[in-house]
């Protein structure tokens, strides 16, 4: 398949009141990403809310969930959010799906739901998906699925329009590439975007990083982790443009700690 376009998103909650988070959007537009990404957690504002004022503070800025946690919602619940935020943003929403860390579970019975069993969880992304797709009408809401596991990965590959391949960290480049085709094989002819996500741009790993993530960057840089870029921009640009032809990603995000230095990145590659 021909490449696609390189593209890129920022990964932001709302957890510094609204001023900022509006600050957070409006520059991420300036600075040419394609996406504001929000993470789904009760111990931050709910995606919903927060995406819909960004893409309200915006005029072209697409909008993602990143991703929204089938545990935290019934499916029908989180395609009316979906469809809602698809309709109110004139179509620049973008739902990210996923099955939830195991930290989740608490959050789920907070909310007086299961957590459910692995296959439960990745059935209730099945069922978002299609009351979406049926919510849509003529219309249409794109869809990305996080893949960590072979399960989740051959979903994706049947349904999604975007898969973020979500690995562990030290995912190797070799086996970065079997997953891949693992999607590619599931999808058969259906044309998909491949995303990826960045954790650390640079030598650096914030602390908040470091303590989801579970390495530091001496870790990172001693087994090629692909969550790590780093170099001057010739170099990272160089990377991006490999990770692409090797592996077909050509959408990638970091975290809004890097929002400003990531920005040559994006001037550079966006679009081509």
């Amino acid at each position: 398949m021909p490449q696609k376009a390189f593209r890129f998103g920022v990964v932001a909650g709302a957890t510094d009141g609204g001023a900022r988070w509006l600050a957070t959007a409006r520059r991420a537009e300036e600075l040419g990403y394609s996406t504001l990404l929000c993470p789904d957690n009760l111990n931050m504002p709910t995606p919903t809310a927060a995406l819909a004022a960004a893409a309200a503070a915006t005029t072209e800025l697409r909008v993602g969930s990143f991703v929204l946690a089938s545990p935290l919602r019934t499916a029908r619940a989180a395609a009316w959010e979906a469809h809602s935020l698809t309709v109110v943003t004139d179509g620049r929403f973008e739902l990210g799906l996923g099955t939830g860390r195991p930290e989740m579970r608490q959050q789920a019975e907070e909310l007086g739901l299961p957590y459910g069993s692995g296959q439960e969880r990745l059935d209730s992304i099945s069922e978002t998906i299609d009351h979406v797709r049926r919510l849509d009408g003529d219309g249409h809401t794109p869809v990305m699925i996080a893949a960590g596991g072979p399960k989740v990965r051959r979903l994706a590959g049947r349904k999604a329009d975007i898969v973020t391949m979500a690995g562990g960290v030290l995912t190797t480049r070799e086996e970065m590439t079997g997953y891949v085709e693992e999607v590619r094989s599931a999808a058969g002819d259906r044309d998909l975007e491949f995303a990826m996500n960045i954790w650390v741009v640079g030598d650096t790993v914030p602390p908040w990083i470091r303590g989801f993530i579970g390495v530091d960057a001496e870790t990172l840089i001693e087994h090629d982790s692909l969550g790590l870029l780093r170099g001057d921009i010739d170099d990272m640009v160089a990377e991006l443009e490999r990770r692409r032809a090797e592996h077909g990603v050509s959408y990638f995000s970091v975290n809004g700690a890097f929002l400003e230095e990531f920005a040559p990145v994006v001037a550079r590659l966006s679009g081509k």
